[in-house]
């Protein structure tokens, strides 16, 4: 499998990112190092470090500032994880307890906070007030979408421009950051950056909708949590508002999306809404909107120089819209 090659090429720098996370997470609070390190050893992709590595190959920048950046984006990726789950009442994350499920939210909030603070702590290693402006622009807009999404829970009028924007902000832009970073902290020119951004946001938006599709079709043991999670939360994704537009299926849905929302025999709307959404062609057509941002994500890539690294990122654009895990 051509992914499996890319993290080979890159393992040891993976690993050394590895153990600057756990050297972030350190403190002399022993219930704070045990939280963090809790998601930590969770394990994950970390794909946004990933980027980060595969894009600084575009410039000539020292190991240790692109280590930085890699770090502090994925810290900053799980402190998001830690206050989804409380948002969302999660019990689990990837097969594990949630920090929340473990503790409690109060304790997974300020976990999630410290993460945060990590984060912006570790990446003031690089002098560079570029860096500084992008991340925390990026960190504002993550914001905004997580509360827009708060804002629209179990709202079935909401429009797909509405998904697509909220998407953008929670985990495309961070995802766009990682790939212009690296650029940034490899000192690549700045056609490269641009480049690289542009990438970044549209495998972003291919990589969340897909996240969304097998949200309604894979299992508990592929997903790491209940299957139906966001629609059981009020989240409604683009194959949900798919099937919303169809005049032959909206009475019936918006009805078992209400009664999931006052949980009036919860566990059955849910049951029938993924039914309703699964033979609409929501799931179809949120695929072939994933192929088309991951497109663009291939011609963003087309000014760039040819080389593995290059096909490296086309093939992590491809597996981000087609991705069966």
């Amino acid at each position: 499998m051509r992914l499996t090659e890319i993290y080979l090429r890159k393992r040891e720098e993976l690993e050394a990112v590895e153990r600057a996370l756990e050297e972030a997470v350190l403190s002399d609070r022993e219930l704070l190092e045990e939280t963090s390190l809790h998601l930590l050893k969770a394990g994950g992709k970390r794909i946004r470090p990933m980027f980060v590595l595969l894009s600084s190959e575009f410039g000539r920048g020292d190991p240790e500032r692109v280590r930085a950046v890699a770090v502090g984006i994925e810290l900053i990726h799980m402190a998001t994880l830690v206050h989804d789950d409380v948002i969302d009442d999660a019990e689990t994350r990837r097969g594990r307890e949630t920090v929340r499920s473990k503790w409690d939210n109060r304790i997974a909030m300020y976990t999630g906070d410290y993460l945060l603070a990590k984060a912006l702590s570790v990446v003031t290693k690089l002098e560079d007030p570029r860096v500084h402006r992008v991340l925390s622009g990026v960190i504002v807009r993550m914001c905004v979408g997580e509360i827009e999404q708060i804002r629209l829970f179990f709202q079935i009028d909401q429009s797909v421009s509405d998904y697509l924007r909220r998407i953008r902000r929670k985990t495309a832009l961070l995802i766009a950051a990682s790939c212009g970073l690296g650029a940034l902290a490899a000192q690549a020119s700045e056609e490269a950056y641009r480049a690289l951004y542009a990438y970044g946001a549209f495998v972003g938006m291919a990589f969340q909708i897909r996240d969304d599709v097998l949200d309604l079709t894979g299992s508990e043991r592929e997903l790491g949590k209940p299957p139906g999670s966001d629609l059981r939360q009020g989240n409604l994704t683009y194959p949900v508002l798919y099937a919303l537009q169809r005049q032959d299926l909206r009475g019936r849905l918006t009805d078992a999306v209400e009664r999931i929302r006052n949980g009036l025999h919860a566990a059955e709307a849910l049951e029938e809404a993924l039914a309703i959404v699964r033979s609409s062609g929501g799931l179809e057509a949120a695929e072939s909107l994933a192929d088309r941002y991951v497109a663009k994500a291939l011609d963003a890539l087309e000014g760039l120089p040819d080389g593995t690294t290059k096909r490296d990122l086309a093939e992590i654009a491809k597996f981000a819209g087609r991705r069966s895990f």
